[in-house]
């Protein structure tokens, strides 16, 4: 499978090789299965548990989901680890490991020992509107990251940090954009004030994903 930019992506179910960003198809795949997810968690070190499907009212739930533990030499969950579809799990584990951990080394000359969420699933649309669409968080397929911990207990937050010290702008904006290539969906604050406080990053399938 050849990407737009003409690079060669992996074959469905293999773990994106680290080291260059691949196309949101290789980790849509793994939705398909979970034998083939969990292999794939497996070749990326993270450790995974599969969770059962969830049914909600209008349009909400999902068939099954994976709850991830982050790999040993990555950071861990601030809370209460999310339960997402794979292709989230799956894309947050590169995105810590090649984006993340990359990019505070490079800014903030440490590293990130946590990172702070505002969950996956929600029974809503998109917006909150009544009657709207349903949102990428109804079926687990998103998740919102609202900070990062750093190993010297540091916090940088996207609320208050999005426009702060220039070494937190540029590590904000770099984790922001190593995101794009990896989900459908990448919101920030950029976007809109609804998104001040936390990146958005879901797996809804786009021929072009949406980064703003």
């Amino acid at each position: 499978m050849l990407a737009a930019c003409g690079q060669r992506q992996p074959a469905p179910g293999a773990a994106p090789a680290p080291g260059r960003a691949p196309a949101q198809s290789s980790f849509l795949a793994l939705d398909r299965d979970p034998a083939q997810c969990r292999a794939a968690l497996d070749r990326l070190g993270t450790r995974a548990s599969l969770m059962p499907g969830r049914q909600g009212p209008a349009g909400c739930g999902y068939a099954w989901a994976v709850l991830r533990t982050p790999a040993s030499t990555g950071p861990r969950w601030l809370g209460e680890p999310p339960a997402t579809s794979c292709s989230v799990a799956a894309a947050l584990s590169w995105w810590e490991q090649s984006v993340v951990l990359p990019a505070a080394r490079r800014h903030l000359g440490e590293t990130v020992a946590a990172i702070r969420h505002m969950g996956s699933y929600g029974c809503r649309t998109i917006g909150n509107r009544q009657g709207g669409q349903p949102s990428e968080h109804a079926k687990a397929n998103a998740i919102d990251i609202a900070g990062f911990r750093l190993a010297s207990g540091r916090e940088i937050s996207v609320l208050k940090d999005w426009n702060g010290s220039a070494r937190d702008r540029a590590f904000l904006r770099d984790v922001r954009n190593g995101a794009c290539p990896l989900f459908g969906t990448v919101l920030s604050p950029d976007y809109n004030a609804a998104h001040a406080d936390h990146l958005h990053f879901d797996q809804m399938p786009r021929s072009t994903g949406f980064c703003r």
